[in-house]
């Protein structure tokens, strides 16, 4: 099966992806992931303002399948999230890195984005684990 990973994404080893911009990264699930859990029948997110730390459980998506959870790729503050998810958690299988992104945060160590892996990496993760 044909996969997309757009390059100009950052991604982690649990399957999220990363769109960096000036102190902040809007974060979703891989289209990998959500081919991986099937139909995404609801999702929980954290609340806005909610402060994380990079690995704790950022929210929870149910799918037909399973059940998984968003890790946190990234300390920092959720400035947003995607409300729509709510209604039509659908919308991450449809569109994993446009209208079906889940959280915004304003990162808070910018080291830490040396921690996340370029496309390349991830696409290496995905042939091993498909």
């Amino acid at each position: 099966m044909d996969y997309e990973f757009p390059d100009n994404l950052k991604y982690t080893k649990t399957h999220e992806w990363l769109r960096i911009e000036d102190n902040t990264a809007t974060v979703g699930i891989t289209d990998f992931a959500q081919h991986q859990l099937g139909d995404i029948v609801y999702i929980e997110l954290p609340e806005i303002g909610a402060v994380l730390e990079k690995q704790n459980n950022a929210g929870e998506i149910e799918s037909v399948k399973a059940v998984g959870e968003l890790s946190m790729p990234l300390s920092g503050k959720i400035i947003e999230v995607n409300s729509n998810l709510v209604d039509n958690p659908e919308l991450v299988n449809s569109s994993p890195y446009g209208s079906g992104w889940m959280l915004k945060l304003e990162y808070t160590d910018e080291m830490e984005i040396n921690d996340l892996l370029s496309v390349e990496d991830y696409k290496r993760i995905a042939e091993k684990e498909n």
